[in-house]
Order: structure tokens, then C-alpha cells, then sequence
């Protein structure tokens, strides 16, 4: 009884290409043999069944003829006995950036490393080193530290390349053998569908073609250990609340000689009484006399740098503002600072001694006929 590859790929005879796509993705993902959930057989049977139903023509003659259709060649040859099911199919050309032989694999995300894999596509790179995980930690920095910039000392327990063996798990970094599985070579070959030749990377030595005879006695073969380290965070000038620093790097280190991973570190300005930042600019409220309004003066306003003496204009109003230049926070990666707005407030007295009362009675009589604002 032939073989039914609608059911195969879990998907109704009436489905359209994209639908069809989609379930060989899935699939695929579910059944490469180098996952856990992996099927070396499986896998072959789905691949199968996409390379006739992912295509119209071949689809349309499966449909019509069923199983007995040859995708090497078309016509009714019996299924795909005796002949190469791919008809010369190149898989070094299947790549998650392009396409082969008319075949669009953009969006199938590693489809490309699975094809190559499995089907000994392009040439054997060697072992994959896993990054080790990045490191994740959030500081805290006051407002002047984040208009100015500031060095910190943090100390974190990451995981370092081990010592005693240079990273490599081996006792003394060299005790190692020829590996049993590829003897030597890093790579296994094995036939896939009968037709095709393929190597892929030895599981056991992970493609270095050695095993480690004697285990380090530091790390026990990982090639890390766990450490306390002191790291040194330089924060630059104009960084904000909520913004990350990334330390490549500097994170945990990977097994085996395998590169670390990074360091993030988030940020968290404290707020300061009297400020409220706005991009570059700091604003600051200021409550002055009446009697400073009405007939003006000179006042201290505090500013991140220090107190700084602000001339009041005669007659000044609620909510006038007055611009401190380059009194602001320090432009991230660019020259120069924000400002310091100043908004004033003028304090209305609302409790009066019978003296007070009289004089402003006395100014009120000076208005009289006249517009009575003072401002």
C-alpha cells in the first residue's frame, strides 16, 4: 500500500502551500534527529513527503497518480523505489537567508543547519560552542553620579574558565585520547535514504576528535569553576533610569573553552528632592517672597554643581521660568549639558499681622481708579 503524504505531513488534501509549509516546518523542528524529540526515520518520511507535496508540479501528479509517481523523473515508476526521490537535489544550497532549486527556505529559521546536518550539506565546520549563559544585575546610581558618570566596584559570583586546565576539563589541559566513536576524525559518515553520503559532527567528541581521559580535579571536566569576581562598571555621563549597560564577555563562561557569555546591568537613578529630569534638562521649583516678587531681589538656587545666585526681575509672576544654561545633565555620547529650568512660585502670604494688613490696605488705596495689579 503506498504511502499517503497528506497524512504524513497532518494536513487535509484540500491544503494550500502555505499551510503544507508550515506543517513540514513544525515537523521538522519536532523530528530532526539531533533533538531530543528527534526520529531519524520519521524525519526521512516527513522530508519525503514535502519534496512531492511542497511543489506543484510534482503535487499535481501525486494527487493523479498517488504513490506510484516518481519525483525523479514523473510518470508511474512505483513510489520512489529505484530512483533517487531528490533527482539530484543539492542541499549545500539550503540556507535560512535563500533558497535551492526553487525551493524558498527564508522562513524556516534553521532549516539550513538541519538540511546541512542531515544531508551532509557544505563543508564540516567543527564542534558548536555554546556561549556560556550572560549575567543579569541592576544598579543603583544617584542623580549626580548619572549626570556625571562614576565608576563602580561590584563584586558577582559567575562562573570562570577553570585554571588549573585552561578551560579544557582535561587534567593538566592535556590528558586526552583519540576519540573511539570517530576515531579521530570529528566527524561520522553514514548513508541517509540510501542514496546520499553524509558526515556530521561527532556526538561524542563534539567534532574535536578527542576525548578527555583524566578528568581535571578543579572542575571535574567542565572546564569552569564557580568564583567570586570584582568587576569594575564605568557609567557613563548622561545615562538615564531604566537604560542597560552590556559588557560583552563578562558573563559566565562556557564549558569546555567555550567563550562567555555578557554582562547586563540595568540602571536605576535615585531620585533627588528638588530635581525632575527631563531628557537633558533638570527642572527645579522655587518659592520666593512676595515681597521678592513685587519688588524683586536675588535668591540661591541649588543646582546639581552647587548653589548659584538667580536675579528675581521686579514684578515677577507664579510660574515664570528662568533657564540656567549648561546647568543640566551631561549629553550621553555627544558634547555639552541640558539646562536647569527654574519655575517660580510666588508665596501669597494667607495669615496677615494686623501692621501687615494695614500697610497692604494702604497700597490697595494707591491702586485705587487704577488697574490694582502689582505685576
Amino acid at each position: 500500500m503506498g504511502k499517503d503524504y497528506y497524512k504524513i505531513l497532518g494536513v487535509d488534501k484540500g491544503a494550500n502551500e502555505a499551510e503544507i509549509k508550515k506543517a513540514f516546518r513544525r515537523l521538522a523542528h519536532q523530528y530532526h534527529p539531533d533533538k531530543k524529540t528527534g526520529d531519524e526515520q520519521k524525519f526521512k518520511e516527513i522530508n519525503e513527503a514535502y519534496q512531492v507535496l511542497g511543489n506543484k508540479e510534482r503535487k499535481s501528479q501525486y494527487d493523479q497518480f498517488g504513490t506510484t509517481f516518481s519525483a525523479a523523473g514523473g510518470g508511474a515508476q512505483g513510489g520512489f523505489s529505484g530512483a533517487n526521490p531528490f533527482g539530484g537535489f543539492d542541499f549545500r544550497g539550503f540556507s535560512s537567508r535563500g533558497s535551492a532549486a526553487g525551493w524558498d527556505f527564508s522562513d524556516f529559521g534553521d532549516l539550513g543547519d538541519i538540511f546541512g546536518s542531515v544531508f551532509g550539506g557544505g563543508s564540516f565546520r567543527g564542534a558548536r560552542t555554546k556561549k556560556g549563559p550572560d549575567i543579569e544585575l541592576d544598579l543603583d546610581i544617584m542623580l549626580k553620579e548619572a549626570v556625571f558618570g562614576v565608576g563602580k566596584a561590584v563584586s558577582i559570583r559567575k562562573q570562570n574558565q577553570c585554571d588549573s586546565c585552561q578551560g579544557t576539563g582535561a587534567k593538566n589541559g592535556d590528558s586526552y585520547q583519540t576519540c573511539s566513536a570517530c576515531q579521530g576524525s570529528g566527524k561520522i559518515s553514514s548513508t541517509v535514504l540510501g542514496y546520499f553520503k553524509t558526515q556530521t559532527i561527532c556526538a561524542e567528541c563534539q567534532g574535536t576528535g578527542k576525548q578527555i581521559k583524566e578528568k581535571c580535579g578543579s572542575c571535574h571536566g567542565k572546564g569552569i569553576v564557580l568564583e567570586n569576581v570584582d568587576i569594575k562598571i564605568e557609567v557613563p555621563a548622561g545615562i538615564d533610569d531604566g537604560q542597560t549597560i552590556r559588557l560583552a564577555g563578562q558573563g559566565n563562561s562556557g564549558e569546555s573553552g567555550a567563550p562567555a557569555g555578557d554582562l547586563y546591568i540595568n540602571i536605576h537613578v535615585q531620585p533627588e528632592p528638588g530635581f525632575e529630569r527631563d531628557e537633558f534638562n533638570l527642572i527645579t521649583k522655587v518659592n520666593i517672597p512676595f515681597s521678592t516678587a513685587v519688588l524683586g531681589g536675588q535668591i540661591l538656587v541649588k543646582t546639581i554643581d552647587g548653589e548659584v545666585k538667580l536675579k528675581i526681575p521686579v514684578g515677577t509672576q507664579s510660574n515664570k521660568n528662568f533657564i540656567l544654561k549648561n546647568k543640566g545633565v551631561t549629553r550621553l555620547k555627544a558634547k555639552g549639558r541640558g539646562d536647569q529650568i527654574v519655575i517660580i512660585n510666588v508665596d501669597v502670604p494667607t495669615k496677615l499681622t494686623k501692621k501687615q494688613k494695614q500697610l497692604i490696605e494702604e497700597l490697595d488705596k494707591e491702586f485705587s481708579g487704577k488697574e490694582k495689579s502689582w505685576f
